[in-house]
């Protein structure tokens, strides 16, 4: 039986390539988005493995509603990929209280709630949840308080949940993504050496091998960086 994983928060860049990698591998995979269009299209292309399904992940509703969708498609849920985030680039002088609680809202809350109804489908079986994180999650950045708050907290709740999960056959991991994704955004019109940034493609092969690691030797915290990357 194929594996079925749920990305959620998927678009161009990691979540791009987190789904045409799991697909791949043999999986069947349920992509999360809040914006319907680019992620029908990257369904689309990856062919009748891979499913669009509309999902706000702050609703509960719409994440219990989109597991469901998975669920009639492909079968319970074996992997899932907590990648929705959030955050104004803000500091504490300048951010609004709702820009704030929109990046708690995306990240930590969206995380949760994915996490609850995927480990409803795992607790037999087992299964592996991944939070894709950032240096703001070991290191507050400046001027960006929403941002940091969320990751320090989706980072928590990894090692929570690893230590809650992990004697139930459930690998929680948590990665931290060290510098800048080559998404097309990012690297369209900038004059830096393209060795400085994350190849997705690069970092999707690392998520798949958490995916596959077998349970004696679980990673709980994964770092990437570019080689060139100062830290």
């Amino acid at each position: 039986m194929p594996r079925t994983a749920v990305i959620a928060g998927v678009g161009p860049g990691l979540g791009e390539s987190l789904a045409r990698k799991f697909v791949d591998e043999g999986c069947q995979v349920g992509l999360f988005a809040r914006s319907a269009s680019s992620v029908e299209d990257i369904a689309d292309d990856l062919g009748e493995d891979a499913l669009a399904v509309r999902t706000d992940v702050t609703d509960r509703e719409q994440v219990e509603s989109g597991f469901e969708t998975v669920r009639e498609a492909f079968g319970p849920v074996d992997v899932l990929v907590n990648h929705a985030s959030g955050g104004a680039w803000k500091g504490l002088r300048e951010i609004d209280p709702g820009e704030f609680e929109r990046a708690m809202a995306v990240g930590p809350a969206g995380g949760l709630h994915c996490s609850q109804e995927a480990v409803a489908d795992m607790q037999e079986e087992g299964g592996t949840i991944i939070f894709t994180g950032a240096t703001s999650a070991v290191r507050g950045r400046g001027g960006a308080i929403g941002f940091s708050a969320a990751k320090f907290a989706v980072r928590g709740m990894a090692e929570s949940m690893a230590r809650e999960l992990g004697p139930e056959g459930i690998h929680v991991a948590h990665v931290v993504i060290d510098g800048q994704i080559a998404t097309p955004g990012a690297v369209a019109g900038t004059d830096r050496d393209a060795e400085e940034f994350l190849d997705p493609d690069a970092i999707a092969d690392s998520y798949w091998h958490l995916v596959e690691q077998e349970r004696s030797s679980w990673t709980l915290e994964l770092d990437l960086r570019p080689h060139v990357e100062a830290f």
